[in-house]
């Protein structure tokens, strides 16, 4: 099974991008998040979105990386593309 790159959304604003299993149910309140990282400070122009395209950018705050075992109060599933997600593991 595969890992496929996300930007999760929770409840308490959280911000994390990581890795769930690629056949992972969407519709979960809670699910587990590998090589997680959480946007302390966007530093975008275009907002949620733009992390999810390009990355964050030079003036994000980016946390160290840490598995989340269970990440719970989820409220969206973004999917990131191959660049944004390269510029996520390297903040």
């Amino acid at each position: 099974m595969t890992d496929k790159p996300v930007i999760i959304t929770t409840e308490h604003r959280g911000v994390f991008a990581g890795l769930i299993p690629a056949d992972q149910d969407l519709m979960a309140r809670s699910m587990p998040l590998k090589s997680a990282k959480m946007a302390i400070y966007w530093g975008t122009t275009k907002g949620l979105m733009e992390l999810c395209q390009t990355g964050p950018t030079s003036s994000s705050k980016i946390s160290a990386q840490a598995d989340i075992p269970m990440l719970h109060a989820i409220t969206g599933v973004f999917d990131i593309s191959p660049e944004a997600w390269a510029k996520w593991e390297k903040a």
